[in-house]
């Protein structure tokens, strides 16, 4: 199993970005999947949850009303769109598969791992 982060960057505060991870190797319709984030020197934030057939999301408070995970199974991706951009979201941004609960914050929760996304967004 692989996952591909794409779609990070530098953008100013209150820009945009979207994310992508694409899998491979997994039965990725019936997968719940979920990104999180870790900023420098700090462990483990949850950021969402999407069930295989997209019809439960979940999301942390830091990020409710500003972020939206959506996924497209025929593409085997998952999507983060990332709204109304804060400099407290400057981190390095995960997806992962096949964890343990709902809410991720260790790395031992999830099987398989993206190698991240850098996202950086400045004042």
């Amino acid at each position: 199993v692989q996952l591909q982060e794409s779609g990070g960057g530098s953008v100013q505060s209150g820009g945009s970005l979207r994310l992508s991870c694409t899998a491979s190797g997994l039965s990725f319709s019936v997968s719940s999947m979920r990104w999180v984030r870790q900023a420098a020197g700090k462990g483990l934030e949850y950021i969402s949850f999407i069930s295989g057939g997209a019809y439960i999301t979940d999301y942390a408070d830091s990020v409710k009303g500003r972020f939206a995970i959506s996924r497209d199974n025929a593409k085997n991706t998952v999507y983060l769109q990332m709204n109304s951009l804060k400099p407290e979201d400057t981190a390095m941004y995960y997806c992962a598969a096949d964890c343990d609960a709902r809410v991720v914050v260790t790395t031992g929760q999830c099987r398989y791992w993206g190698q991240g996304a850098q996202v950086t967004v400045s004042s």
